[in-house]
């Protein structure tokens, strides 16, 4: 997987639009950051602990917590470079719909 193919995915999201914070390109629905791509091979998502520590628990290798206060937080790097573009997908979705008004998620999954 590329840095391309994470873009184009999270591009295809609803009103989801490209910006940047920090001087990296990050992924946004409205003002809320989904997505960062800080470096080559690594995003970070916006996920909750919960989904943050399930996911580190069973994927070991493709994510991990950001350190310090942002990881505490639920922002979690994914390392996508081989990973299986199903589960990306899904993990970016998840990321996506965490700060998505509920009113634009309710209405994608009608």
């Amino acid at each position: 997987m590329t840095s391309d193919d994470l873009i184009a995915i999270a591009l295809g999201l609803p009103e989801a639009r490209e910006s940047a914070h920090f001087g990296k390109r990050d992924f946004r629905v409205g003002e809320k950051i989904f997505m960062s791509l800080p470096q080559a091979g690594r995003a970070v998502l916006k996920l909750t602990p919960g989904q943050q520590a399930m996911v580190v628990e069973t994927d070991p290798g493709l994510c991990a917590p950001v350190p310090g206060g942002w990881g505490a937080k639920g922002w979690t790097s994914l390392y996508f470079d081989s990973a299986d573009d199903e589960r990306v997908r899904d993990l970016i979705g998840t990321a996506w719909r965490n700060v998505a008004p509920k009113a634009l998620v309710a209405a994608t999954l009608n």
